[in-house]
Order: structure tokens, then sequence, then C-alpha cells
């Protein structure tokens, strides 16, 4: 297949093309020609959309596809092209099936369900069996079987000394070790960030402090053992801190941060939504302004969607009731483009996190394997529920007005447009 993209802005700053405007000719999946103007061909597959920008491909550090065993709310099939539409050409994707993706059989039964898409399925395995937190997973052969990393998806070690295991055992293979961030016997029963607008609400709260001391324990851990931390989505400003000093110090800590946790406060609680009911919850304002400001300056590594579709029986009731997760690969770059510069949102969907769980990250170079998301960084728009592709439909922006949206794809020697 011949793909030819006229007149794209290219944003990569490894690329000596970076910020220039160029047509761009892709050859069976290889860039072949990069130039001021390259003349058409009635065999090219032309490709002419406004204001198109295109970037290295996006990746997606925490993504939830309800198969196996919640396909109601999400198959890979779909799931996949969602990705794709949304601008992301590979998606890291959570454990959070029936049953939990906890060894090698089920690493590969992911990756094989998504291997003729356009977008890379990059499954992370359980850290303990069925994510219980007692036993330690097949960590090993998850990895030799594709696995990218290992953590139980918003379920917290409470085990110390598991951790410690984990962490130490992982080096063997430069293993990367994921733990959620939250002390369940602070957290409790809350559902909301405890501060002025549950107590208004009448919602059980989950203090600041239930993030931060099991941040502070995990680095406590790490210091200790050596070895590769990834702590995600973080939400609170002492977390922020308390990561900064770590780097300092040369730990090996890496973070990342849900794109709803940096622009949506808990002041939309007020209207009872339940699609607001996300874990962990929506901060403050002091907290969204130090998250942002970590994103700035390196503290936090990368910025995720986590896009974790849950159906409508769950969802559309009260919110005391309700299951926590948003969907968000839809709305991710036009949300961030709200608060973030362009430059700094494409490091946080690229360079850093493929660095981070060591994915291939090609420049867009000539002789280069072509994999490339392709938007339009100035269009703005309301998002509606006509702007969802997943599934469920449980979307945190759903009113809110974005900035930017993703065109597709080509990856895999494959287009996926959303047009």
């Amino acid at each position: 297949m011949t793909t030819l993209l006229k007149s794209a802005t290219i944003i990569d700053t490894t690329s000596a093309f970076h910020k220039q405007t160029k047509d761009i000719l892709i050859i069976d999946g290889i860039i072949s020609e990069i130039a001021d103007n390259i003349p058409t061909n009635s065999d090219y597959n032309e490709i002419n959309l406004t204001n198109l920008h295109i970037s290295k491909g996006w990746f997606d550090s925490s993504v939830c596809l309800g198969e196996p065993g919640y396909e109601e709310r999400e198959t890979i099939e779909n799931g996949v092209h969602v990705a794709g539409k949304s601008g992301f050409t590979q998606i890291a994707v959570n454990p959070y099936t029936s049953p939990i993706v906890d060894n090698k059989s089920a690493v590969e039964f992911l990756i094989n369900k998504a291997n003729q898409s356009p977008v890379s399925v990059l499954p992370i395995g359980a850290l303990t069996q069925k994510s219980e937190g007692i036993e330690m997973a097949e960590l090993y052969d998850m990895q030799q079987s594709g696995a990218i990393a290992f953590g139980d998806y918003k379920r917290p070690i409470e085990n110390d000394n598991l951790l410690k295991i984990a962490l130490l055992y992982a080096q063997n293979f430069d293993g990367l070790v994921l733990s959620f961030p939250k002390n369940k016997k602070i957290a409790g029963e809350g559902i909301a960030n405890e501060g002025l607008n549950s107590t208004k609400l009448g919602l059980k709260g989950i203090p600041s402090l239930a993030e931060e001391i099991q941040v502070a324990r995990d680095l406590f851990l790490l210091e200790y053992t050596g070895g590769k931390l990834h702590i995600p989505t973080i939400s609170t400003a002492k977390s922020v801190s308390l990561i900064k000093q770590a780097k300092s110090q040369g730990l090996n800590v890496t973070c990342s941060v849900a794109v709803h946790n940096l622009v949506i406060t808990d002041d939309a609680l007020l209207g009872f939504d339940a699609k607001n009911n996300v874990n962990p919850p929506l901060r403050t304002n002091k907290d969204v302004e130090a998250l942002l400001e970590g994103v700035k300056n390196g503290t936090i590594d990368i910025i995720t969607s986590d896009h974790n579709p849950i159906d409508i029986e769950h969802k559309k009731v009260e919110f005391s009731i309700s299951k926590s997760g948003s969907i968000g690969m839809e709305s991710a770059f036009g949300a961030l483009l709200t608060k973030l510069d362009l430059e700094t949102v494409i490091q946080c969907f690229t360079e850093n996190p493929k660095k981070i769980f060591g994915i291939e990250n090609t420049s867009i170079e000539v002789n280069s394997k072509a994999n490339i998301s392709l938007f339009n960084p100035e269009i703005t728009y309301t998002f509606t529920e006509e702007d969802i592709l997943s599934t469920s439909k449980n979307s945190i922006f759903i009113g809110h007005n974005l900035k930017g949206k993703a065109y597709g794809v080509y990856a895999n020697n494959q287009l996926l447009l959303n047009t």
C-alpha cells in the first residue's frame, strides 16, 4: 500500500523535520520520502486533511478492554478501533478482565486477538495471582510471552513484603512493577475526595493521605530493593512532591496521571452525576495545579486516558453505588490541549511512556517505519455522546469544551481514519 500525506506539519523533536510542513510518502509501511511537494499518483492513497499535524504514534499506558469476561463493556476488536481513531497506535491493556491476565496463555490471547490491527495491544500482566494480592503471578513467563509490565489494576499491594519481593525478583529480567497508590484502610469505603464538597454532599471521603502514605511506603521499599517502580495515576500535590524528591535521590521511579485528574476538580461532584466517579477521585484545584506543574517540570512522566469502560447497569445509577471509572481515549487529546501546550502533550504520549515501558519509538524520518498519529490541534468543539466510539458511554468529559482532535493513525502498514 502507498499512502501520501499532503501538507502535514511534523511534531517530533527527534526529527530533522520538527515543526516543518511537508508531504510524506509511505510505501509498504516505510517512510519513503519527505519533501515540500510530492507529486500525486493515481496509485497513491492521498490524504489531504484540514490543518493536518502528525507525530510519532501515541501510546496510552492504561487502557481497559472488557474482553475476556466483560465483552458487554468493550471487546478487543472495538477497543483497538476506538484507540486508532483516537490517535493511539499502541495501548497497554490492564488485567481488568475475567479471568484475570495472570499467566502466559492469557497474555498471548490478548496479543493474538489484535495482531491484524493497526493498533498494537501490549498487555500488562497481573502482579499477583488473580490480582488477589496474596501470591506473586508468573511474571517471567508473562514477560516472555509479551507482557510489558506487571500490576494489579486499581488494587493496591497491601502486603509490604510481597511488593519488596516483586521488586527484587523483577530485576532478574528488567521487569517493570506497578503499584497502585491507595491505602485501603485509610480510604475505607470512600468514593470522593475528602473535603468540603464531599461533606456538603454527604459522600464518604477518600483523604489525600490514603494515596500519599502508600506512595511514601512504595518509595521506601524501592530505596531498599532497587529495581524499577511505576506508580500509576497519582492525584495529589503531596504525591508529586514525594516522587520529585525520590527522583532527585536517584531512585528509578516513574509515575502517570489520568487526563481527568489534570482537567477536572471535585467541584464537578456537585451535580451528583456518577460519570464523575473515578478512582483515584477528582481532587481540589490546588492538586490539579500541582499535577499540571509536575507534568511541565518532568516529575510526572506519563499522561494516560485511564480508559475504563463500565456498562450502563453499573454507571447510570446513584453516585454512591456506581462503579468508578471513565472511558477516555476519544477525549484525551482534546481535553489536554485545554491545559497544556502541544509539545508537552506529545512528549507525555510518546517519548516518555515508550522509554519507560521499553517500546520501539521510531522518528519521522526517511527509511523509518511509519508509526504515526494524525491530528488537528486547533479545532474546538463540545464533546458529546456522538463523539464516543466506545461500546460503553461512561465519559466524564460529556459536555466539556475541548481543543484538538485526532484524525486517526498510520501503523502496521494500515491507515485508520476517524472521518
